[in-house]
């Protein structure tokens, strides 16, 4: 039984890469509602839909009820769910075991770092292998996605400002992040690197988003094996730091940090090659697959 506001929204193209269009997941990985037809005066730009509030969320749960002009999923390419956000933000060291693993104090204070928007990619999109390095890693990231305008915002009120949650992979290219003066933007951002996917799943549909199942897996072989429970700083304090510094608007996309696992601290360290094949997954979000070109 689907509790009131649970949705899965979905940004895709149709038959003949037409322009995105907002759609609805009736079930993880089932058929769409295609939102755009069904509700014409909506916006088409995830964030402009986010920014209409509560009255296209109610548009949107209407036309998951009456479920009408259905897309098979075979029919259609899923989009990263926002594609256009105003800011990526994310977190560093932010796992409790991720720490142990690197042998560093856990933070004291939450480790803020950005990717570009035009790092994100599409949750079966190919990565593109940059030939500037030859470390490129893997992070399986919880992603908070704002629904609501903010800025000191409380812990107390910090999840109303949230709309939803879904899965990434914070790319990394481990060489860049030791080069330029140490400052992680570089080694992060290259264009591919930020996978998002496959729907922004409501909050209301998530039972407890700080005790999901958190994987990742490489041609097969499970990498990392988590759960949010390992979070050092939970949704509402990071919000509330965050929000200190900048005002947060809808469709701005918040990663979380990543549990242990990763291939720079393996022994001896692993990285990604052309024609691996990244799979990252988060219980009761989905799944994200991406091949490394």
């Amino acid at each position: 039984m689907r509790l009131p506001g649970a949705m899965r929204l979905v940004r895709f193209r149709g038959a003949g890469g037409a322009e995105p269009r907002l759609g609805l997941e009736e079930a993880a990985g089932g058929s769409l509602v295609d939102l755009s037809a069904a509700e014409p005066a909506l916006p088409r730009s995830m964030r402009a839909f986010l920014e209409s509030g509560q009255s296209g969320l109610a548009a949107a749960q209407r036309a998951l009820e009456l479920g009408r002009h259905r897309l098979p999923r075979g029919t259609v390419r899923l989009l990263a769910p926002v594609g256009d956000p105003e800011k990526v933000i994310c977190v560093g060291l932010n796992y409790r075991d991720h720490c142990l693993e690197q042998d560093v104090k856990i933070p004291r204070e939450p480790i803020i770092f950005s990717k570009f928007p035009s790092a994100i990619i599409g949750p079966f999109d190919d990565i593109v292998h940059p030939e500037e390095s030859s470390e490129v890693d893997w992070e399986v990231e919880l992603a908070a996605v704002i629904g609501k305008k903010g800025r000191h915002i409380e812990e107390s009120s910090a999840l109303d400002h949230v709309v939803g949650f879904t899965v990434a992979n914070d790319v990394s290219a481990r060489d860049w992040q030791r080069r330029n003066g140490r400052q992680w933007l570089l080694g992060k951002t290259f264009d591919t690197f930020c996978p998002l996917g496959p729907a922004l799943v409501t909050k209301d549909a998530v039972a407890d988003v700080h005790n999901l199942s958190i994987r990742c897996s490489v041609n097969g072989r499970l990498m990392q094996d988590s759960s949010t429970s390992q979070l050092v700083f939970r949704l509402p304090k990071l919000i509330a730091w965050v929000s200190r510094f900048v005002t947060l608007v809808p469709g701005d996309i918040l990663l979380t940090g990543t549990p242990p696992g990763v291939g720079a601290f393996r022994k001896p360290p692993v990285f990604l090659k052309r024609g691996d094949e990244v799979r990252c997954e988060i219980e009761e979000l989905g799944t994200i697959c991406n091949k490394v070109v």
